[in-house]
């Protein structure tokens, strides 16, 4: 299946279907948003020279709804150090600003000999009975405490929430990279930390991702670690992870949307990406 967020249409990238948010029909989802900045950033990675470099940081500024128009990605490089780039993207509508993206690339190295506290205990990737390994597009799987499911509907509680996801091209017919599919799939740190018994009432405004390493494949997994909200605004933080360990974190911070929830109830998705009741 060709199924991606954006199809190219000269320097414009045109949102396809899938990129639409359950917030309205009219808006653009943060999974493609970022995925979008994501790309930009590695475009002037490459264009500066610097493709030995690593992902290390990214943060996604999600500061105006993105509607379902055509969309133009800008990057520029901030900093260009012996171990280090800063690289800087914006994504504007109508040559109007709607979010922007801050990426930092790191040269990689050896492991340091000194030993230093990591947890023992993570969140890690589903057993493959219950979830096949799978390099293609399928909707997200979740686990509550119910058992890991595509059934949105028994997930839909108060517990702990962790996803497993597969990633999409940003742009048809353009291979994905693993920096564009976990910098897409960190916009689902909102979901694992927002969801809630009466669906997902805050909407995120911002995306830090921090990884130590890229995927090794398609699937990216995120385990909420912690939520703290007070007065409609809202913090959370999830483990990212794939198949063969940890990855990084993500925290995203979220408000109060209440009057326009995303209610899972009784919703299901196609592999196509059409959500059916």
């Amino acid at each position: 299946m060709d199924l991606a967020f954006f199809r190219a249409d000269g320097d414009a990238l045109m949102p396809t279907p899938i990129a639409a948010s359950m917030w309205s029909e009219n808006q653009m989802h943060g999974v493609a948003l970022s995925g979008a900045l994501a790309r930009g950033l590695e475009a002037e990675v490459r264009r500066t020279g610097l493709d030995g470099l690593v992902p290390a940081r990214l943060t996604v500024d999600l500061f105006r709804p993105a509607t379902m128009d055509p969309c133009h990605v800008e990057a520029e490089l901030v900093r260009k150090g012996r171990r280090i780039a800063l690289v800087d993207a914006t994504l504007t509508q109508a040559e109007r600003r709607v979010a922007r993206a801050s990426g930092l690339f790191l040269v990689a190295s050896e492991t340091a000999e000194g030993d230093v506290w990591s947890p023992a205990d993570r969140p890690g990737a589903p057993d493959e009975d219950a979830v096949p390994v799978s390099q293609d597009p399928r909707p997200p799987f979740f686990h509550s405490s119910k058992p890991w499911s595509q059934d949105f509907t028994e997930h839909q509680n108060a517990d702990r929430k962790m996803s497993w996801n597969t990633g999409l091209p940003i742009v048809a017919g353009e291979q994905v990279t693993p920096f564009q599919v976990v910098a897409s799939m960190a916009d689902g740190g909102s979901l694992v930390t927002n969801w809630g018994t009466r669906g997902v009432e805050y909407i995120n405004t911002d995306i830090t991702l921090a990884l130590t390493r890229e995927p090794t494949g398609l699937e990216v997994g995120l385990a909420a670690l912690d939520r703290v909200e007070h007065d409609g605004v809202a913090v959370g933080s999830a483990a990212v992870f794939d198949r063969q360990g940890p990855l990084g974190n993500v925290m995203v911070t979220s408000l109060s949307n209440a009057k326009r929830s995303v209610d899972f109830e009784g919703i299901r998705y196609t592999d196509d990406g059409r959500r059916v009741r």
